[in-house]
């Protein structure tokens, strides 16, 4: 007999720990009748349907989340025709709080185990493998007679480590979990329907992230929905990574970052730069929307705490808005999206409300307003406050945004181009107009290209600064890419100008000052490893805000060191060479 528990993920490199800790949880009893696939949706449906035929199981389970419901569904319709005596269960929050009229709907489904699954998926397995009981008896389940007794909550430090072997995680995301449930009631999600928060034992956690450090993973992923809900708990981990810290892993956590405390906050500034990342969930700095959605952020506490670890330089931070919450209209999105932009995250991501079934905000989109999509991400179409219109405006802007300022690559330009306009926010609306009417691409796979559009766009807003434009593409560009050819909108270095460059890397050869890591190298062969560029403008100044004073006529040599990479935005060394 084989179960076949099947994931359908996002991306190739993500994995699904459901599927795993379900066939963890049932143990070496019944190890020998589970099986495990993965899947992406980017995989035709029909791939996905020869895969699992050809595993040949007695009976399925899907993991159910927004990203995969679609390509579930057409599965559901097409098995049955291929293998017609299989039964067909589903899990996973999709179908947790829907599954009587997910059953009606689909008579070929079976039933759907509900809410957290690794106790139920071991009844019901015991049930097929050892016909013990009857499915009707078994809580946490949804059948075509009706649902069965709710299950309790689990204690999660009884559930099995899912990582003894990395082998099948290669070249994937690791996902860990050292908590479940959130004490927030944060209206838009899941989590806020159950406030208890279990803790997994701190001594199996530290085991099981010196694991990870042994293994020289290169990411871990905590899935707790808010880590530092209790302070002991994120010192205890925040410590650990500290005084363990193999100089190689990062972990990313989720957290509320008004309450993070001096003494985390101490601590997080004395971590290696790329141990840590953090992700803030922000959704708006309108008091009036945070009330309603239940959530009580302190936004002037929050500016303190992202200032103070932006300080450090050491921890990168993403910063997270959502628009179509109530209360909020285009105006007051701007005003959110200006003061996330003003705290200089190293990521803002600009997401659309999705009203998932089951979540408080479901129950009150007739008084908000809300229309949405009714197939999954189930995103907002408009509100009582955002038309649909404006939304199609703010997706634009999320595309320029995403291009131009979380990809990293351009950090410069933008902390001066932004000083033309009356504030951040009215840039990027400027810049989406520009790429619709001048019908540039948005998927364009050239860098150069979007270089090039920018520097368009930016003498468009200010003609007079086109040549400190060109030095800004410039320094950006060679932040990041050891270009092999000069870049189009770059100066041509005169004769003297690349003597002086020959010069300074035959002297770095004879005695090394700047490149003392380049020993034994050639000047030919450290001229191609990296880079020397004349600038006429103070580029290298943090955050570019005096570059546009200081103009030097004669320039200044500036080195770019791709030996040595800032781990937190992938720019190389810079060195102003001392002439």
């Amino acid at each position: 007999m084989k179960f076949l528990l099947t994931a359908i993920n996002a991306k190739y490199i993500h994995s699904n720990p459901a599927v795993y800790s379900l066939k963890a949880y049932a143990g070496e009893e019944f190890k020998e009748f589970i099986d495990i696939a993965e899947y992406t949706i980017n995989q035709r449906m029909e791939e996905i349907l020869a895969g699992i035929y050809e595993k040949k199981p007695d009976i399925i389970a899907f993991s159910c989340y927004i990203w995969n419901w679609e390509i579930v569904q057409q599965l559901i319709e097409e098995i049955p025709k291929i293998m017609p005596e299989i039964p067909i269960w589903l899990g996973g929050p999709e179908v947790s709080f829907d599954g009587e009229n997910i059953l009606k709907k689909y008579p070929q489904l079976t039933g759907i185990m509900t809410g957290e699954g690794e106790e139920t998926f071991k009844e019901l397995l015991n049930y097929y493998v050892n016909r013990n009981g009857e499915p009707g008896n078994i809580a946490g389940i949804v059948l075509k007679e009706g649902k069965t007794k709710e299950r309790e909550l689990t204690d999660i430090s009884k559930l099995p480590f899912l990582y003894e072997d990395t082998e099948k995680f290669q070249n994937r995301i690791i996902y860990y979990e050292s908590s479940r449930g959130c004490p927030y009631r944060c209206s838009y999600c899941l989590s806020s329907i159950d406030k208890k928060v279990r803790f997994r034992a701190i001594e199996t956690v530290k085991r099981e992230l010196q694991f990870f450090l042994d293994q020289k993973v290169p990411q871990v992923k905590f899935i707790d929905r808010t880590f530092n809900c209790s302070h002991e708990h994120a010192l205890a981990v925040w410590r650990y990574l500290l005084e363990n810290d193999n100089g190689i892993t990062n972990f990313h956590f989720e957290i509320e970052g008004d309450i993070l405390t001096e003494e985390e906050i101490n601590i997080l500034n004395r971590m290696r730069p790329g141990l840590v990342q953090l992700e803030i969930g922000v959704q708006s700095t309108n008091s009036e929307t945070l009330k309603e959605i239940n959530r009580f952020t302190d936004f002037s506490r929050l500016k303190k705490v992202v200032e103070r670890i932006r300080e450090g330089k050491n921890i990168h931070q993403h910063l997270d808005l959502i628009a179509g919450l109530p209360f909020e209209d285009y105006n007051r999105f701007i005003r959110s999206f200006n003061d996330v932009y003003s705290l200089r995250p190293n990521q803002l991501q600009l997401g659309f409300l999705k009203v998932l079934q089951g979540s408080p905000m479901y129950d009150k989109v007739e008084e908000y307003g809300i229309r949405y999509m009714n197939k999954p991400p189930y995103e907002v179409l408009c509100t009582k406050w955002l038309s649909y219109q404006e939304v199609l405006y703010l997706k634009r802007i999320e595309e320029m945004v995403e291009m131009y300022y979380n990809s990293n690559q351009f950090t410069h330009m933008l902390s001066v181009l932004e000083l033309s306009f009356a504030h951040p926010f009215a840039m990027y609306e400027k810049l989406a107009d520009f790429y619709r009417e001048n019908g540039y691409f948005l998927n364009s796979p050239s860098r150069a290209y979007r270089y090039e559009a920018l520097l368009h766009f930016a003498c468009m807003a200010d003609g007079e600064k086109e040549e400190l434009y060109k030095e800004l593409l410039t320094f950006d560009i060679y932040l990041r890419e050891n270009m092999k050819s000069r870049p189009s909108f770059s100066k041509e270095l005169q004769s003297e100008e690349k003597k002086r460059i020959r010069e300074f890397y035959t002297g770095e050869e004879e005695k090394p000052r700047y490149l003392k890591e380049y020993a034994g190298f050639h000047a030919r062969q450290t001229s191609k490893m990296t880079h020397v560029e004349l600038f006429h403008f103070p580029v290298w100044l943090e955050d570019g805000k005096e570059i546009v004073e200081g103009f030097s006529e004669s320039g200044r040599y500036v080195l770019f060191d791709y030996k040595r990479w800032n781990p937190l935005n992938a720019e190389a060394a810079v060195h102003i060479i001392d002439e």
